[in-house]
Formats: structure tokens, sequence, C-alpha cells
């Protein structure tokens, strides 16, 4: 069971320029769940966007993604229409409710993977792995709930930017600050790459 849910994890974008050892292993992750459904389709097809949006050449895509070009070049004209958004901006410091979403989730990780596994919040990670749990306000409370309880039971354990990162996300969860632009991408596509930005952050910080 547990190699089964290794299998159908989501994608883990990093932050900074994105190498290609990085995108090939979020798109491996991706490629390994597409038959969960639709919804994991949709974020397949959102994220060929954002690395085409980043300049990414759709034959690079194509390779990583093991697509052929032609179907990544239908992706890109599907999913561009006829107002192209601009790229994301792929840095930590944004405070939209997806994004912080997406760090938590991250943090949630990195702190499941250092107590190995053993971790309160395992269980709701693996739900979310699953399909089993989705981002809602009230799953969301839970997982920081169980993030918190971590942290106060493994202090020693777990590196001081674990806490940091918990504290800086729950405040800007509890108090939003006002966005100085919607972002256009959707819930999902935001999560994904807060989750690997917010994971690379607390290992470099290690």
């Amino acid at each position: 069971m547990a190699a089964e849910e290794d299998t159908r994890r989501t994608p883990e974008p990093p932050t900074g320029p994105l190498t290609e050892a990085q995108a090939e292993r979020m798109f491996a992750d991706m490629n390994d769940v597409i038959r969960a459904g639709e919804e994991m389709r949709r974020l397949r097809a959102e994220m060929i966007k954002l690395f085409a949006g980043l300049g990414w050449t759709q034959e690079r895509i194509a390779r990583l993604t093991g697509m052929s070009q032609p179907a990544v070049s239908k992706q890109v004209t599907k999913q561009k229409g006829d107002d192209p958004s601009p790229p994301p901006r792929l840095s930590l410091d944004q405070h939209d409710t997806p994004w912080l979403e997406g760090r938590l989730w991250g943090l949630a990780e990195e702190i499941s993977e250092t107590l190995h596994d053993t971790a309160h919040c395992t269980r709701h990670l693996n739900a979310v792995a699953r399909g089993k749990k989705h981002f809602t306000p009230q799953s969301v409370d839970e997982l920081r709930r169980l993030v918190e309880e971590d942290l106060r039971l493994h202090r020693a354990a777990l590196p001081g930017g674990h806490r940091h990162a918990y504290d800086e996300i729950s405040r800007a969860l509890d108090i939003p600050v006002p966005a100085t632009a919607t972002p256009t991408e959707s819930p999902s596509v935001r999560r994904t790459p807060a989750r690997q930005i917010q994971r690379t952050r607390l290992r470099d910080e290690a």
C-alpha cells in the first residue's frame, strides 16, 4: 500500500531557476497519477502552460512529460487562448490562499519525512496523495493542527526553520494580505509550485 501511495503523489516544481532534473522528477511523479482522473489531467495541462510561459520549449516539455510534441503543442494552444497571461512569479513570499496552502503542504511533507513517517500529519498527507482529502478550509485547519502538534512534540528533532515557516504561513492564513494582483492560475497550480519551493527552502536552510 505504501508503494502505491508513493506513486500517486503530485509533482513538485522547485524555486528559482528550474533545472531539467527537477522538472523531470515533477513530471515523472505526475505521469504516475494521470490515471487518477480528470483532475490530474487538468493539472498537468495547466503545468505545461506554466512551463511554456516560463520560456521552456515544447520539445523540452514533451521529453519531460513523456508526451509527443504535437500533443504538448495542442495543450499549450488550448491553454493559451486569445489572451495569454504572464508567467507566474516563483517566489516564496506570496500571500494568496492556495499558495499558502501549498507551502503548508510542503512543510508537512518535510516534517513527515524527517520523522520517518511517524508524524501526526503523515496520515493526512497520505489521504491527500490518494485523493481522499482535498484542500478545503476544514482540511487545511486540520493539517495546521497536526503540523503544530508535530512541531510541539518533536522540537528537538526538527530544524528551527520548520517552526519559523509554520508561524509565517499560519499568520498569513489568519490575516490575509490584500493581493496586488489576482493570480490567474488555478488553485491546484498555485499549490503545486509553492509546495516544492517551500520544501527546497527548508532543505537549503537545514
